[in-house]
């Protein structure tokens, strides 16, 4: 294909930061990461976004690298204003330069970071997906086609690598997912497979998830901090996405499941219960009417079943129904993906279908998340 044939950047994969769980350990030093990142569309080049947005101090990424994942290892190295060694400081997001780096629609990349000194591990956030895998090492090893065994360690914490922009063809778009912790686990890795399996090979599915988020309210202690930033906050943030043309929200149950009164829990006044009509409100103010201004379609999806979680009662599934039957209806969205049908028990609406609970009452199992990609449009995809 004739590099004339690409016009424009697209997002071809991306994540959400948000602040990472705070341990006792937050430092790292002599740190390599490396994130295998599968590229959906060819191009004639890369750039990547960093972020530090949650971080209190500079980050110094020592080197990174891009290489095909193939058994030619050639690393190529990620710049920023001509340096090899990128700083992104505490609260912003940084873009490298563009990179000459031809990829072809399939191919898997590795991006690798090398941290020398000690380094905040504070802007990061956890998913999971058959597409979301990520391994760590202690030492330079950001060049190496292999990490040393002994030294080697899986992890799913995608730690200020933000999102990856491919330079290619007009024709090709990005999808944003949209969520929580339920978004943040498997359904968009799914649905990535899914487009491509089906042939769709002009969509990127970008997720932008944090786990225990919530349209209306963030945590300020560090107990909950890694539950992230709040809705009117995160979402211009997380919008930024290259060649996006819609966006698939599914947020809001957080809203609903956290408050329990301070007596039981000092973080979680009684008065942070919202009703249905807030939940809608910010929605339409925080979402609907940036993405608008984007030029991006907006899809609603409802929120699954509670049925069992252990502040489940009947009043919070009401204003769940409420809030659904809003997204189910609203003129506001572009359309609706219901995921609360495709996963509820036809018999008992309020909870998961056989089969489809994780077990914690709360999220879907692996068998849900394939179910809910599936209920996603083609439309969306084509």
């Amino acid at each position: 294909m004739s590099d004339l044939s690409f016009t424009k950047w697209v997002a071809c994969w991306g994540n959400a930061t948000s602040i990472t769980d705070r341990k006792e350990a937050v430092y790292s030093k002599n740190l390599t990461l490396r994130y295998p990142i599968r590229i959906v569309f060819s191009g004639n080049k890369l750039r990547f976004h960093f972020s530090n947005l949650t971080g209190t101090e500079e980050i110094i990424i020592t080197k990174a690298f891009v290489a095909l994942a193939n058994e030619d290892y050639k690393p190529v190295e990620i710049t920023m204003n001509g340096d090899t060694e990128l700083s992104i400081p505490a609260g912003k997001e940084i873009t490298s330069d563009e990179i000459a780096f031809p990829v072809e629609a399939g191919q898997t990349v590795d991006i690798s970071m090398y941290f020398d000194g000690f380094t905040q591990m504070n802007a990061g956030t956890l998913v999971t997906g058959p597409l979301s895998k990520a391994q760590y090492t202690y030492g330079d090893f950001a060049r190496e086609k292999d990490f040393p065994a002994d030294l080697n360690r899986s992890t799913n914490w995608f730690y200020f690598l933000n999102t990856i922009d491919v330079f290619t063809e007009e024709k090709n778009h990005a999808l944003v997912c949209y969520g929580d912790s339920i978004t943040a686990q498997s359904w968009p890795d799914y649905l990535a497979q899914k487009a491509w399996d089906k042939g769709f090979h002009n969509v990127a599915v970008i997720r932008r998830a944090v786990c225990g988020t919530r349209i209306l309210r963030q945590y300020d202690c560090i107990i909950y901090a890694a539950y992230g930033l709040k809705g009117a906050t995160r979402f211009p943030i997380e919008m930024q996405v290259a060649g996006a043309s819609a966006v698939i929200i599914q947020h809001g149950i957080n809203d609903i499941i956290h408050p329990v009164g301070v007596e039981v829990n000092i973080f979680r006044p009684w008065s942070d219960l919202p009703t249905a009509q807030e939940l809608e409100k910010g929605v339409e103010e925080f979402y609907i009417s940036h993405a608008r201004s984007l030029g991006i379609k907006v899809w609603s999806a409802t929120l699954l079943p509670i049925f069992g979680w252990r502040t489940y009662e009947s009043f919070r599934d009401e204003l769940r129904n409420e809030f659904n039957k809003w997204l189910r209806t609203s003129d506001k969205f572009d359309g609706c993906v219901d995921f609360d049908k495709t996963v509820r028990n036809p018999e008992k609406p309020e909870a998961f279908a056989d089969g489809f609970d994780s077990g914690d009452h709360l999220h879907p199992s692996e068998a849900a998340y394939k179910a809910m990609a599936e209920a996603v449009p083609e439309e969306l995809l084509k």
